[in-house]
């Protein structure tokens, strides 16, 4: 055999090699993945577009008979008066929940942003409610706003005001949901508020000071604009979080949806539909025309408030 041969022998040979260890490490990483591929598929793949393929019969998960309807449950959804009542039911959350809580979130950021004494602890009693449990927050909100024993109305009483139902009332229940909502979830965006303030340089400052900016001044022309990727992640986040509540609706109300439902949202009528009255056909209809609302929702923020924002 020649010295040529040899060579492009020993060659193959070494590329056989390199594409067996090749695979190998392939057919390893695989074996690592698989559990997590495996919880993928089973619990997020398959049930995403199971439940678009049921959302065109009418089932009942009670029963193994399937009806093939169609787009029937898309047109029941759209010419239903309550399902445009719960939309406008969710839209008046979102106004309300997505606006207070950014504002009450940087400010709480802006005011722990300093060098004080026991400025950690603030901090973490700040952000306390975010892991509490929602049924403790629910039972303690639901305590204070009691209509007999509550403590807002003991307070009340004391300046002769009476008789507030708060949660009762079908015009106030809503808006004690939006502020249980902005206590509860606002130390989640002070902590990205605070990352986003402490990514400012202090030259910006430095440089504002110098041409006369005072505290107002500095704060409008300096770390809002300087802030604004900040604060678009925290009101994309905040519209597609405040669409999907569920949790303190259905712990505040008993399960109810409010005084004559109007504390009914969209995932609240979702869960009545699929779980209550075991319709899992509409409820996944409606759950995919959700997908939709925040799908066109979040295009149009990208699209259009996108534009306000001002990267160093």
């Amino acid at each position: 055999m020649t010295t040529i041969a040899q060579g492009e022998l020993r060659s193959s040979w070494t590329a056989i090699r390199k594409w067996y260890q090749k695979r190998e490490q392939i057919f390893s990483a695989y074996t690592y993945l698989l559990p997590t591929i495996i919880s993928v598929l089973a619990f997020i793949i398959f049930p995403v577009v199971f439940s678009f393929y049921i959302s065109f019969f009418k089932f009942n998960y009670l029963s193994p008979k399937m009806t093939f309807l169609g787009l029937q449950n898309y047109i029941r959804l759209l010419t239903s008066d309550r399902f445009w009542t719960v939309l406008w039911n969710t839209t008046r959350y979102v106004i309300g929940a997505v606006p207070m809580g950014m504002a009450f979130s940087l400010g709480l950021a802006l005011l722990i942003n300093r060098k004080l004494p026991a400025i950690n602890f603030f901090r973490s009693a700040y952000f306390s409610p975010v892991i509490t449990s929602s049924i403790a927050v629910a039972m303690i909100w639901r305590w204070l706003f009691d209509p007999s024993f509550g403590l807002l109305n003991f307070f009340l009483e004391k300046i002769g005001i009476t008789g507030i139902l708060w949660l009762g009332d079908t015009n106030l229940a809503m808006w004690c949901l939006v502020v249980m909502s902005v206590w509860s979830g606002a130390g989640y965006n002070m902590i990205i508020f605070l990352a986003g303030l402490q990514g400012i340089s202090q030259e910006y400052y430095d440089a504002a000071t110098v041409d006369g900016a005072g505290s107002w001044q500095s704060f409008r022309f300096v770390t809002l604009p300087l802030l604004s990727p900040t604060t678009f992640f925290v009101f994309i986040t905040g519209v597609i979080g405040s669409l999907q509540v569920f949790d303190i609706v259905w712990l505040s109300t008993n399960a109810t949806g409010g005084p004559m439902g109007t504390t009914r949202t969209i995932v609240f009528y979702l869960w009545e539909q699929g779980f209550k009255y075991f319709d899992m056909g509409f409820a996944s209809a409606l759950a995919y025309m959700l997908f939709f609302i925040i799908f066109i929702l979040t295009l149009i923020n990208w699209r259009y408030t996108g534009r306000t924002v001002h990267y160093q």
